[in-house]
C-alpha cells in the first residue's frame, strides 16, 4: 500500500470540491486494494442533508461500487477528525483503517470531545491513524472559518 500520505492527497483533492461549493472542506476517500473504490465531500448544505458528511458519501460510493454494505477491507482516509455519526458508520461498515488529518476539538470523536471507536462494547475495531498531513489539513479548516468571520 501506498503512504497514508500518499492517499490522503486525494481526501484534500475531495475537501477543496467541498470548498468550492461553500461546504466546509472536509473530504475523504475508501481505499481497497490500492484502489479508490469511494470518494466524497462534505455535501450537508447543497444536499439538504445532515448525513451528507465526506465520511458517509464516501462509505457509501464504496458499498454501492463494491456491493456490499461490509468494507472489512477498507482504509478509510479523511482531512479532520470524524464525528460521532460517522465514526459508528465505521464501526457499523467494519473499516478496517482510519487515517484522518487534524483533530477536531469541537465535534471530533475519536479522541478530542469522546472517542467512539475506543469503546469496549462495540463489536469491531477500527484502527486508527491520526495526524496524516496534519498541517494542511487544519489549515484548510482554519482559512474556511476564518474567511466565514470576515464575510
Amino acid at each position: 500500500m501506498s503512504s497514508p500520505e500518499y492517499w490522503m492527497r486525494f481526501a484534500i483533492e475531495q475537501a477543496h470540491e467541498a470548498k468550492a461549493l461553500d461546504e466546509v472542506p472536509v473530504g475523504a476517500i475508501v481505499v481497497v486494494d490500492d484502489v479508490i473504490v469511494g470518494r466524497g465531500y462534505n455535501q450537508v448544505i447543497s444536499a439538504k442533508d445532515p448525513t451528507a458528511h465526506a465520511e458517509i458519501v464516501a462509505m457509501r460510493e464504496a458499498g454501492a461500487r463494491l456491493g456490499n454494505y461490509r468494507l472489512a477491507d477498507a482504509s478509510l482516509f479523511v482531512t479532520i477528525e470524524p464525528c460521532s455519526m460517522c465514526a459508528g458508520a465505521m464501526v457499523h461498515a467494519r473499516i478496517a483503517r482510519l487515517y484522518f488529518g487534524a483533530r477536531e476539538p469541537k465535534a471530533g470523536a475519536v479522541g478530542s470531545t469522546i472517542d467512539v471507536l475506543a469503546n469496549q462494547a462495540l463489536n469491531h475495531r477500527v484502527e486508527v491513524v491520526s495526524g496524516v498531513c496534519e498541517e494542511e489539513t487544519a489549515g484548510l479548516m482554519s482559512a474556511f472559518f476564518k474567511s466565514r468571520r470576515n464575510q
